[in-house]
């Protein structure tokens, strides 16, 4: 019986909003958004072991798609599971929740691999993550977990029937995906407007020196959302099942013309994110018939974990990588000898280069590689291009048809709409799956259709602002943190340093740093208790690249995978990253840089205002305090979202 006296969407969508407020990605993100993002994610788990009636010790939930879900239950060791879905119960979230046997979890390699499943990697082995994040490929939809959670604390509240048979307001996918109080704005008016919607916009958090404004400068990780985009995705969830192809299709026309991918020539599949496309592309090529050649998958040593695990022991292929220069850069000469000795010449024998799998944009040097070039080197010599796109839908112009890309990959919450959805864009007639096979694919995708409906608003809105404009403004962000950080010895930038040279054009605006003697997670936790700035650090899941442009050579990587064996909390040498979006402003450069010049020891950052005389009225309150305040902090935004016991 349905006990609940209002509409229960409401309640959910408040507690849903109070998790964007402080939304950021989950682990190994220093700030106050990623500590209570990550704390309420974790805590969904225990949500839903306690709504299933299972002991946490003896159980452990993993979140997928149900796509995930039906490989993880395949698994032979993988026995006594339970699986919730927010379909069960009418709150259509996209996600499977696998409730299993701590001691029954699947041994050996995931079902799916990439971003966060491993520990350490190198170019021939890799040290797998801890459960249950061994299974969780990719970022998860966290907004969704979250949002799923709380709907079950409502049911054993309120009753199990309480999101069903209700009789929501029934709008078109026009009406839902491109009505707002903005409709009328575009380019510079747009972008002004769109800023001040940022959901989470003027939050203060505890530093040093009082509450402060949080400065997310984390984008690369995940990206916060805006008001319209949030109403996009509560209007979508709401809809009745007829007018859910609908949505999907329009997004998919949006996706299309963002692209530069035209349907008549590329299907658009929808799923969890970017790293299960990229394994639904891997599965696709052990399904091509033999040709009698050993078939070769050249890749480079840029690459996120999830363009690298998923084409390592494939069945039937090779695994070669190129290498790239310490600024990011694929050598094209050195790509273009390679596939022609290996696909014309045949030094090689039978070896043949089917697929080129590359970066759009490098998520730990911000560095945009040429693909209409590599796109030609490779169409040339008769293989195929995929690329990883996560991080260059939300910042740069993309041109598929126009470039030759035949796969390219990315995810949502990389593009201002954080509610779980991946994207798949593939020329038609490549993927090698039967049609039960394919339906499976595609409807595990769209039954997340807020989420899908999240990302139509956020690529609309993308196009209306301009993506020159948004190139614009974080070249020219990214030029003034460059300058400033140039500026304290004692930090070390990786990547493309210099705003006057040639290459410039192709900084994105993330940056990697460290300081010599401080591991990246102190400087990164510096910047959170001193100035309220969340910022990454780590490997980034891109070890190879991180580990070259450290010095790491043969002899330590060993010493690291020994040592990671034996001891799974210790924190490995890494690079802190910072990273920008176009919702970011000057002011947020500045504090930031005026933030790092203390922590490096520099007070008088010449491009930079002094610390000391911005703050030298203020208490400065001690570390230990401030961290019992950011406990406190977390604590308060839990209260906000879950029922609490």
């Amino acid at each position: 019986m349905n006990n609940f006296r209002v509409d229960p969407f409401a309640e959910l969508e408040q507690r849903v909003f109070a998790a964007l407020q402080t939304y950021s990605n989950v682990h190994r993100g220093s700030g106050h958004f990623s500590l209570a993002t990550t704390h309420l994610f974790e805590m969904a788990r225990n949500i839903i072991l306690k709504f299933i009636g299972l002991n946490k010790r003896k159980y452990i939930v993993v979140f997928c798609s149900a796509l995930g879900a039906s490989k993880i239950i395949s698994q032979p060791d993988a026995e006594s599971y339970r699986i919730l879905s927010g379909n069960d119960f009418g709150v259509p979230f996209g996600i499977r929740a696998v409730a299993l046997k701590r001691k029954n979890l699947p041994k050996g390699v995931p079902f799916q691999t990439g971003g966060g499943t491993a520990r350490l990697i190198a170019a021939n082995w890799v040290v797998w993550a801890v459960k249950p994040y061994k299974f969780e490929a990719g970022t998860p939809a966290i907004i969704n977990i979250i949002g799923f959670a709380v709907a079950l604390q409502m049911i054993e509240r309120y009753g199990k029937d309480i999101f069903r048979n209700l009789s929501p307001e029934k709008l078109s996918a026009k009406e839902i995906l491109y009505h707002d109080e903005m409709a009328k704005l575009k380019g510079p008016e747009l972008l002004d407007e769109i800023r001040l919607k940022r959901i989470g916009r003027g939050i203060s958090v505890p530093t040093t020196f009082g509450e402060s404004p949080f400065i997310n400068f984390d984008s690369a990780a995940s990206t916060q959302t805006f008001t319209p985009v949030w109403d996009t995705f509560r209007f979508a969830w709401r809809q009745p099942n007829e007018v859910q192809p609908e949505i999907i299709q329009e997004v998919k026309t949006i996706c299309a013309a963002t692209l530069g991918a035209p349907l008549t020539e590329y299907d658009v599949i929808f799923t969890s994110n970017t790293t299960e496309a990229i394994n639904v592309v891997a599965e696709s090529l052990t399904r091509e018939p033999d040709t009698g050649s050993e078939q070769v998958l050249l890749t480079t040593t840029l690459e996120h974990s999830s363009n690298d695990l998923p084409w390592r022991n494939l069945p039937g292929y090779s695994l070669i990588r190129l290498s790239v220069d310490n600024e990011g850069l694929v050598d094209l000469n050195q790509l273009e000898q390679l596939l022609k000795t290996t696909n014309f010449e045949q030094q090689f024998g039978k070896q043949k280069i089917k697929l080129v799998a590359v970066s759009g944009a490098s998520n730990v040097l911000g560095t945009f590689n040429n693909l209409a070039e590599i796109s030609r080197i490779v169409h040339n010599y008769g293989a195929r291009l995929l690329v990883d796109a996560a991080q260059m839908v939300a910042h740069r112009k993309v041109d598929m048809a126009g470039w030759g890309i035949d796969y390219l990959a990315f995810s949502a919450h990389k593009v201002y709409a954080p509610f779980g959805s991946g994207v798949l864009v593939v020329r038609k007639g490549l993927l090698r799956f039967n049609p039960d096979e394919m339906e499976t694919v595609r409807s595990s995708g769209e039954e997340n259709v807020g989420g899908i409906a999240a990302l139509g608003k956020a690529l609309n809105l993308l196009q209306r602002i301009g993506m020159a404009l948004i190139e614009k403004e974080e070249l020219e962000l990214t030029g003034k943190l460059l300058q400033g950080m140039s500026q304290i010895p004692s930090i070390q930038i990786y990547g493309i340093t210099d705003a006057q040279s040639n290459r410039y054009s192709q900084r994105g605006s993330v940056i990697a740093f460290s300081k010599k003697d401080t591991v990246s997670g102190k400087m990164a936790n510096e910047l959170a208790i001193r100035g309220g700035i969340g910022v990454r650090y780590g490997c980034h899941c891109t070890h190879i690249l991180v580990k070259q442009i450290l010095g790491v050579g043969p002899g330590l990587e060993k010493f690291q995978r020994l040592f990671v064996s034996l001891f799974r909390k210790v924190e490995l040498p890494g690079v802190a990253r910072v990273s920008l979006g176009f919702e970011n402003t000057r002011e947020d450069v500045e504090k930031f840089l005026r933030i790092l010049s203390e922590i490096a020891g520099e007070q008088t950052n010449p491009n930079c205002k002094d610390i000391i005389t911005e703050n030298q009225n203020l208490p400065v309150i001690s570390t230990k305090e401030v961290k019992k305040q950011m406990a406190d902090f977390v604590k308060t935004v839990s209260r906000r979202v879950y029922f609490q016991e």
